[in-house]
């Protein structure tokens, strides 16, 4: 199992620093001590100090301590069409995507990874035809490997450009067999974070790179607040059995995020 991308105190640093509050006004608003703010970052599991902060970070308090308690793993997700390729890179691990038409056997990859190497492999096990790399941003651990997959076309968002990728307008679609990708701005981690949305297989997916994790949502060093509205407005929009596909951490889908991710209280 790939383990959640955010522990709850990661959850709780993301959204002080998003809303740009000093640990000793957060205290204050939350009527707790600056200690305690302190040991709820450093990972102590207070129930009750997790519940004042909660409405001043505009976080779902019972969804932030479930996290504390270990009370919560999305479901595992397996679709004909979508594999999973998680590698690492220096500390940490990372994810990139392959979908793919089981009728025309036409591949896109999404993002790289550290190494595309599980990508390729599976391209030739199973006899696929890459047509598209999608980049959801330019992070270094995202398309560190763009060269292996000797994609005929590589693609990005034209408001963050690679010298290795065409650039697009976000809304942007393209076939891919049988299948639908269609592209949606999520911005705020990276200032032309993208969504890919994929129809045509059994569930619709949403490759979303670092705009959400299960439970959490990336950092926001752009913009905390469009992350959040672009996230609410591109992605919590599409059904709930849409498979989300992440960056860092485990595949989950979009029932289990309004559910369980505290970031978004309004669907609780």
């Amino acid at each position: 199992m790939i383990p959640l991308e955010d522990f709850f105190n990661d959850v709780v640093g993301k959204a002080q620093r998003g809303q740009c509050l000093t640990t000793e006004a957060l205290a204050e608003r939350a009527d707790v001590t600056v200690a305690q703010v302190e040991a709820v970052k450093d990972g102590a599991k207070d129930a009750a100090t997790l519940l004042k902060l909660a409405p001043v970070l505009r976080l779902h308090g019972p969804a932030l301590v479930a996290m504390a308690n270990g009370g919560w793993y999305p479901q595992s997700v397996t679709l004909q069409g979508l594999a999973q390729c998680n590698t690492t890179y220096h500390d940490m691990t990372v994810n990139a995507y392959l979908v793919w038409d089981p009728v025309t056997r036409e591949a896109a990859a999404f993002d790289t990874g550290a190494t595309a190497a599980p990508m390729v492999a599976i391209i030739r096990e199973l006899g696929l035809t890459l047509k598209f790399l999608f980049l959801t941003h330019t992070h270094a651990d995202h398309v560190a490997d763009i060269s292996s997959l000797a994609a005929p076309t590589v693609l990005i968002s034209e408001r963050e450009t690679h010298p290795d990728a065409q650039s697009f307008t976000p809304g942007t679609s393209w076939q891919l067999g049988t299948l639908g990708i269609e592209s949606r701005s999520t911005w705020g981690h990276s200032k032309g974070g993208t969504t890919y949305v994929v129809r045509g297989l059994a569930r619709p997916i949403s490759i979303v790179g670092d705009a959400l994790f299960a439970s959490s949502m990336g950092g926001c060093a752009v913009s905390y607040a469009d992350a959040l509205s672009t996230n609410r407005h591109e992605i919590f929009t599409l059904p709930d059995d849409t498979v989300i596909a992440p960056g860092h951490g485990p595949l989950t889908t979009l029932a289990e995020e309004k559910a369980n991710n505290p970031f978004y209280p309004e669907f609780k």
